[in-house]
């Protein structure tokens, strides 16, 4: 039975989890609410495991890569940045076409927001250069992959057993990843039976037309948006590549509301796709901090929703600055559940809102987390996958394209 466990489709085991969840909750609310502990439980791994995953996944990538070998990140950081700021414009074109109203009322919380852009790219150039031993404590992945790729280098000229210990340290954590990744259906229904428990979406109800535009224009970026960036880029039927990121990097991400936590998963699904190892060790890590097409969505959405509400006028030209703001300001978001509400006072700067009104919205986003963020990060880690794919695929057909000319040039001058 065990070994079936293991062994059985995991998308198919998380869904009768998330039921079993669902169940569990409505039948017996207190049940549910202990069994959030599963849930606690699980998401803590595989923030524990993350950090020294990627860390030692990196370093031992770029110390046993071979010279002159590709790994197609400048191609994913162009899909990364593209795919943010297209998702802040689909947010600002669902805003203006649907326009929703906040109360205004709600308590400002105890939190305190970056004063500008230039303070969120400040935090992020210091996380660059932070402790190593720091930056895999807290989970801090810009510093994590500054220090694996500086160590990885290094360590090009090191010994073969020093490079060998690497590989098979490297291939040990990712073996414990898989073994935790087998216990997302207990997971996920600990997640689901504390959320169902715990709010019972009663408090949504007032937000339902806030969270249709939010999560309308993420499903939006998700099934049109991304697939048209991506046709565009391997030139073939996108939906296939999708759909799987959708089913097997979305799921968990929509339950675990951790684009860090999710970076296992993706790094095991990327395998499981047969991708380039020295492109998705970095370029997860990296979707995880610096890919946030959602988070841009509900900066720029709930900053128009304020707004709208208040009755201020916004120009074309406005708009635009605001997709801009709400892409590089999303590019800072932190990774964990709520990181991007704390980025809406920036953009409601633009607008001449009051800090008392802008916390005010923020405490509206979390009223309305358990769905948003979920959506929200659901759409980010996806994506994450996606772009590294596309990227790899590209890079693959244009070698292979020149091989075949190279083949016809040889033919001819025979």
């Amino acid at each position: 039975m065990f070994k079936k466990l293991m062994n059985g489709n995991i998308v198919l085991q998380i869904l009768c989890g998330m039921i079993a969840g669902i169940v569990l909750a409505l039948i017996s609310p207190e049940a549910g609410k202990a069994a959030a502990l599963l849930g606690s439980v699980f998401v803590s791994s595989l923030k524990a495991v993350a950090p020294i995953l990627v860390f030692l996944l990196v370093t031992s990538s770029i110390a046993t890569r071979k010279h002159g070998s590709q790994t197609n990140m400048r191609g994913v950081i162009v899909l990364y940045l593209l795919g943010t700021f297209a998702a802040a414009l689909v947010a600002v074109l669902a805003s203006f076409l649907f326009p929703s109203n906040l109360t205004l009322v709600a308590p400002a919380g105890s939190t305190n927001p970056p004063g500008g852009i230039g303070e969120v790219l400040k935090t992020l150039l210091f996380q660059i250069f932070s402790n190593p031993v720091k930056a895999i404590a807290d989970g801090n992945y810009i510093g994590i992959l500054a220090w694996a790729v500086g160590l990885g280098i290094t360590l090009q000229h090191a010994g073969e057993s020093t490079k060998q210990l690497m590989s098979d340290v490297s291939g040990g954590v990712s073996k414990i990843v898989q073994i935790v990744i087998r216990f997302a259906p207990i997971g996920v229904l600990g997640l689901v039976a504390e959320s169902v428990a715990t709010t019972g979406f009663a408090s949504l109800l007032g937000y339902s037309h806030l969270l249709l535009v939010l999560v309308g224009a993420m499903l939006f970026v998700a099934l049109v948006v991304n697939p048209l960036i991506v046709f565009l880029t391997i030139r073939r039927n996108p939906y296939p590549l999708v759909f799987t990121c959708l089913r097997e990097s979305g799921i968990t991400a929509f339950f675990t509301r951790s684009s860090a936590a999710n970076i296992p998963v993706n790094m095991n699904l990327c395998k499981k796709l047969g991708l380039h190892e020295d492109t998705y060790s970095v370029s997860i890590p990296l979707g995880a901090t610096i890919n946030m097409a959602g988070a841009a969505i509900t900066i720029s959405v709930l900053s128009l929703a304020a707004v709208h509400t208040l009755g201020i006028k916004v120009d074309i030209a406005t708009a635009l600055l605001l997709s801009v703001v709400s892409t590089i300001g999303a590019c800072g978001a932190s990774g964990v559940a709520g990181g991007s509400l704390l980025l809406i006072p920036l953009a409601c700067n633009l607008f001449g809102m009051s800090s008392d009104l802008a916390m005010q919205v923020v405490a509206v986003g979390f009223i309305i987390g358990v769905v948003q963020d979920s959506a929200e990060t659901a759409l980010n880690s996806s994506t994450d996958v996606l772009f590294t794919a596309a990227a790899c695929i590209a890079a693959d057909s244009v070698d292979e394209s020149v091989d075949d000319d190279d083949a016809e040039l040889a033919r001819e001058n025979a």
